[in-house]
């Protein structure tokens, strides 16, 4: 169906213009996002062709540029454009902490990098890193590895707290499993950073593991 044969309330622009996104469908707002057609298909089909392949929004946003472009009409730059939206949206996440005492906002830093690690297929162990009043300076992915671990060295993480003069850090990793929670070596690892974080008078705030959807504050359990 062409957009156009739309009654004019139900047209995909329209409809965000009078009531808003929050009353539309996925396929509306992806219609909105790609904004024309390509090859003979219009927006909207475009748009559920790639809702049929991806089946979710979060599937979308982390598909690769391959799967994504493999649909005719669709290109690498909507893509980019894709990749871009999600970008921006992973900052806006993070500016609130770059104003506040993060360690109070468990629920926001939770939200933040569950945006910032989603898709990743391979583990990454990074540093929040924050400054005297515990507001966030910058998040660094310090070490990459295989589906499920990731060698980390303290001492490049002390390294890397020193060069950004950071006061406090948050650890980070993710679980690609999807399951966030805390092994047995993630427990003895954060012990090992806390102990030679503290030579440096760096303190060590919280560890969280991040899942698919949740996240899991070593703090919060009494895992420190």
């Amino acid at each position: 169906m062409r957009i156009q044969d739309l009654p004019v309330t139900e047209q995909p622009r329209e409809k965000l213009l009078c009531i808003g996104p929050e009353a539309m469908n996925n396929t509306e707002l992806l219609t909105v996002f790609l904004g024309s057609g390509s090859q003979g298909r219009s927006a909207l089909q475009l748009a559920q062709q790639l809702l049929v392949k991806f089946t979710t929004m979060s599937h979308l946003f982390t598909a690769s540029a391959e799967d994504f472009c493999d649909i005719n009409g669709i290109g690498m730059a909507r893509y980019l454009q894709l990749q871009a939206a999600k970008e921006m949206v992973r900052r806006m996440l993070e500016e609130p902490l770059q104003r506040q005492h993060v360690f109070t906002e468990v629920a926001q830093v939770s939200q933040y990098l569950v945006a910032t690690f989603k898709g990743l297929e391979q583990e990454v162990f990074g540093m929040l890193m924050l400054d005297s009043q515990h507001q966030l300076i910058a998040y660094r992915p310090m070490f990459f590895g295989t589906i499920n671990s990731a060698a980390v060295y303290p001492r490049e993480l002390v390294k890397q707290a020193l060069k950004e003069n950071a006061a406090a850090v948050i650890l980070v990793h993710n679980h690609p499993s999807g399951i966030p929670e805390p092994s047995h070596a993630d427990i003895a690892l954060t012990k090992q950073v806390v102990a030679a974080m503290s030579l440096m008078d760096i303190n060590v705030l919280d560890h969280f593991v991040v899942g698919e959807s949740l996240t899991v504050s070593l703090s919060q359990r009494g895992l420190m």
